[in-house]
């Protein structure tokens, strides 16, 4: 009797296995035609008991995963830690080829962004595509210390 219920047991295990599974590539699943993403930097950290400050390079990536449709970059908005805007990157429309990237930099001597910077990237295509990656990278170097370290972007409006 032990070994009936062991392998119904098993049975339905398998079953749920398999039917919780994410799907599978060929699915449309996760496809989009546009979105907006909130991607946190940092252009310094701290360190220590006294909370010193340590600078940081600030890379933004973007990065189209999509190996068959261009997507089309509509905006990338640098914000500081109290939400004021501080640089637009994109004034035209950027076009990034299937698998191609993209990145901007903000230099470490550009303290403005604070601890608690961040980016708004917007973006679109005419048709339903793998979304990009979207992270920025922060890396610094000083008093025999180096750092680095990656922050992945989260849509925070759902696609059109």
């Amino acid at each position: 009797m032990k070994i009936k219920y062991f392998s119904l047991f098993l049975l339905m295990a398998v079953f749920f296995l398999f039917t919780s599974m994410p799907l599978h590539a060929g699915d449309r699943a996760g496809l989009s035609d546009g979105q907006t993403i909130y991607v946190p930097a940092y252009s310094h950290t701290y360190y220590g008991s006294n909370e010193s400050s340590f600078p940081l390079t600030v890379i933004l990536s973007i990065r189209n995963i999509d190996p068959k449709q261009s997507i089309t970059i509509t905006g990338v908005h640098y914000y500081e830690s109290e939400g004021i805007l501080v640089k637009k990157f994109v004034d035209q429309p950027v076009t990034l080829k299937p698998l191609a990237s993209l990145r901007y930099i903000i230099p470490e001597k550009d303290k403005r962004g604070g601890s608690g910077a961040n980016f708004i990237v917007k973006w679109s295509s005419t048709t339903r595509v793998n979304p990009p990656i979207v992270e920025s990278i922060m890396i610094g170097a000083g008093m025999q210390q180096g750092i680095s370290f990656t922050s992945r972007g989260q849509v925070i409006i759902p696609p059109k």
